[in-house]
């Protein structure tokens, strides 16, 4: 399927807002009401749209330090990806992990309340995944830009 101009309306409108009422969705897309809900229902169908969440603030819950961490295994085989994928999986405190090219295997985004919280995740969890070589910390100062919005381009998109 490939969505068009005002599926792409529709798409920016709920990124910026996911509280957005049919009603109000479809007077900002020039829509009725009806043709709206059924193209958001049918992108909802294509896992295009999957879910609501709310932003909440890190800093006013006490999670003001934000930390890159740089991860190298012993060995890049399936079964070694997997044992730390797992194991991450189950950190809530990291926020984002990717499989990654270069130097390190893994890039993950940390959020902890301090130092001493960043010292017990990395000595009580991450040193003790099987097959982890090394681990480097980047402290993040300033959060410069953060978007939550994907750039969707205005012309039509081929949904995979």
């Amino acid at each position: 399927m490939r969505l068009d101009r005002k599926d792409i309306a529709i798409l920016n409108q709920l990124q910026n807002n996911a509280d957005i009422t049919n009603a109000e969705l479809a007077e900002r897309v020039n829509l009725s009401a009806t043709p709206c809900f059924n193209r958001v229902k049918k992108m909802e169908e294509l896992g295009v749209l999957n879910g609501k969440v709310s932003l909440v603030s890190a800093a006013k819950l006490g999670l003001r330090v934000n930390v890159f961490i740089h991860v190298s295994l012993e060995k890049q085989d399936e079964d070694a990806l997997h044992v730390f994928e797992t194991a991450v999986a189950n950190c809530a405190e990291v926020m984002e992990c990717y499989l990654m090219t270069g130097d390190e295997d893994y890039l993950m985004r940390v959020l902890v309340p301090d130092i001493l919280a960043l010292e017990k995740l990395i000595l009580t969890k991450l040193t003790k995944i099987p097959g982890v070589a090394n681990i480097r910390s980047s402290f993040a100062l300033k959060q410069v830009s953060y978007k939550t919005a994907l750039p969707l381009s205005k012309e039509g998109i081929e949904v995979l």
